[in-house]
């Protein structure tokens, strides 16, 4: 009888699919392309500004205060005092700066506000100080210091920054509230007046360097609040014209302006810090010499904790360590410029370009005259040179940053969502407190699965 065929234990047969060719499957993809991916994803997480400045400003003061007590020891040393006396007082300046950061990233927007008219009255106040009689200290030729006792001495000029950030961004907020940044008299009046009246006290003292950085935070509030270009160019011009007169009917002036660019010390050693600082950064070399090695700072280099310690680093650390420093400082600025881009509010987007303006101009400007390519303008570089008074400003000012970059709405929300990763959650009370931390972890990972890549 004909019939399906049967197997030998009198089941059907199975019925076998045939195999289809294999495909090809898509191309890998290129690593490269795919890291850059990666890395483009983790640049625009709402954090990214906030990580760069916490991160980027703490390695830069833990780096300064190395460097400061490897370049100051010579100088100590010579002064018959401890090998770590500079190093002791940096490292106090950077706690009582802590403090500062901790306090102005806790403050709210408004108590910012409120705080710049005081600032920038207690600054006015102390840089007048600093001109009476018995009271003002003058350091290499510059009157503006006033003693505390001691070996403290304070420089109100640097605070002088800190308080045209600030009154300048609240100034220029209101205005724009009222919109009246249209009308040129408003955009200047009473901005620029005040900015000149701190201008004209920091050169009474003779202090060129911190006026130039007063500038510059001047010109960048103006170019944030949208400023004409023929108002921009005036207030330029009349700042070079001021510029040139006082750089031409100073001798010490000019003399370091004929320093761009030497390689030689030349008649009466006129150019003796600007050389010797290249040749810290020639010998250096890839990696440096080591720490501690450098030959410059036995009484080669003046001011070699100070002004000139990026000279040291390069010798110490080679282009290694002079390149990690321009990339943490180029990394603070971008992080500034994204925070002042991305806000909403209009004082948050003035102080934090303020802010990025001063640290960004002064850091150009100490490195420039290192490497011989501006004058010697004698500013310190941000964070990392050796002096109480420029560092605890600067750290306020990060502080500033920092409250602003945690204010965004999506870093609010990315850092809304984050919780302990074991254990219940902190300050839990009732049932919910009772939970095992497996069952709070499943639930961080359903709110984890829930939300965007982008909102970490």
């Amino acid at each position: 009888m004909a019939g399906s065929p049967q197997s030998r234990t009198g089941r059907p047969p199975v019925q076998r699919t045939v195999r289809r060719p294999a495909t090809p499957g898509p191309p890998h993809e290129n690593p490269v392309l795919r890291l850059y991916l990666r890395l483009r994803r983790a640049w625009d997480r709402p954090l990214t500004a906030y990580y760069l400045i916490c991160g980027g400003s703490a390695l830069i003061t833990v780096l300064g205060l190395v460097m400061v007590y490897s370049a100051s020891q010579i100088t100590a040393l010579q002064l018959s005092l401890p090998g770590s006396y500079f190093f002791r007082k940096q490292a106090l300046a950077a706690l009582i700066g802590a403090g500062l950061l901790f306090a102005a990233m806790k403050m709210p927007v408004k108590l910012h506000r409120a705080l710049a008219y005081p600032i920038l009255a207690g600054a006015v106040f102390l840089m007048i100080l600093v001109q009476v009689p018995g009271i003002g200290v003058a350091v290499n030729g510059n009157q503006n210091w006033i003693a505390l006792g001691g070996s403290f001495q304070i420089q109100p000029s640097e605070f002088g920054k800190l308080a045209l950030v600030l009154w300048g961004a609240d100034l220029l907020a209101r205005k724009q509230d009222k919109k009246l940044l249209t009308q040129w008299k408003h955009m200047l009046v009473p901005l620029v007046p005040a900015a000149f009246m701190l201008l004209g006290l920091i050169m009474i003292g003779g202090d060129m360097g911190t006026a130039i950085i007063l500038t510059a935070i001047l010109f960048g509030l103006l170019w944030l609040a949208g400023a004409p270009t023929r108002l921009f160019a005036g207030v330029l011009s009349i700042a070079v014209l001021l510029g040139f007169i006082l750089i031409k009917t100073s001798p010490n002036r000019m003399a370091r302006l004929n320093c761009l660019g030497a390689t030689d010390p030349g008649p009466g050693d006129a150019c003796w810090q600007a050389v010797h600082g290249i040749y810290a950064l020639a010998s250096g070399g890839l990696f440096g010499s080591g720490l501690g090695a450098s030959v410059e700072k036995w009484g080669q280099l003046p001011e070699a904790h100070t002004d000139f310690i990026f000279a040291v680093t390069g010798e110490e650390l080679g282009l290694a360590g002079t390149l990690s420093v321009l990339a943490l400082f180029a990394a603070l600025g971008y992080a500034g410029i994204r925070v002042a881009g991305r806000t909403e509010d209009p004082f948050v987007r003035y102080a934090a370009g303020g802010v990025t303006t001063w640290i960004t101009a002064q850091a150009v400007i100490n490195i420039g005259a290192v490497l011989g390519l501006l004058p010697i303008a004698g500013v310190p570089l941000p964070l990392f040179s050796y002096g109480g008074s420029a560092l605890l400003p600067t750290m306020f000012a990060i502080g500033l940053l920092i409250a602003f970059a945690r204010d965004e709405p999506g870093a609010r929300a990315a850092l809304a969502l984050r919780q302990p990763r074991f254990g219940r959650k902190r300050g839990a009370r009732g049932p919910a407190a009772k939970r095992s931390p497996r069952s709070w972890n499943t639930m961080r990972r359903r709110a984890s699965a829930a939300r965007s890549s982008g909102e970490r």
